[in-house]
């Protein structure tokens, strides 16, 4: 069984504007065809793992339960459609005071605990951000990077990816 990383905020929900947390399950909205591609990865026998950096429960902006809360809703609204993820890991920690937060790959060593049969070449990390790229890089994974093909942004960061998407939906995950 093949392992795709997935980030949270920009793959599956949208992204709040730089600065900004989904604080609240009100405040979270699936990306478009998030939820069909979590489901397709899910019929092709992909185990599914989110792994998500949340500093805002370092800044006090949020609790530890509020964010179970909203896994828990994201991961009911996914179970009624059909989807799920196997697991959710996240790092609360404030930037530089832990080994887990990405770009450093801590939370995928302790996927890797969890799942032991987790082979990093054979792995995708599907993320929105530098850190994504960098940690799936650090790991030996494939990486595809959802953004704006063209914006300045991803021009510059896009080379770290094997391919750039606007929406998961749009990414080709298949083996070698």
């Amino acid at each position: 069984m093949g392992t795709v990383f997935v980030d949270r905020d920009g793959v599956i929900n949208e992204k709040p504007k730089d600065g900004s947390y989904v604080t609240s399950w009100s405040e979270f909205a699936f990306m478009p065809g998030a939820i069909h591609a979590i489901r397709l990865l899910n019929e092709a026998s992909r185990r599914v793992i989110a792994v998500t950096n949340q500093r805002g429960i370092a800044r006090g902006i949020m609790t530890t339960d509020d964010l179970e809360v909203i896994h828990r809703r994201m991961l009911d609204e996914l179970n009624t459609a059909e989807a799920h993820l196997d697991a959710v890991y996240y790092c609360p920690h404030a930037e530089g005071s832990c080994e887990c937060r990405k770009p450093r790959v801590g939370l995928f060593l302790r996927a890797k605990t969890d799942f032991p049969d987790i082979a990093f070449d054979d792995a995708f990390v599907i993320g929105d951000s530098d850190r994504d790229m960098e940690a799936g890089r650090r790991l030996g994974a494939r990486l595809i990077r959802i953004g704006q093909v063209g914006a300045p942004d991803e021009l510059c960061s896009g080379s770290l990816a094997d391919a750039v998407v606007r929406y998961v939906l749009a990414a080709k995950i298949e083996p070698d």
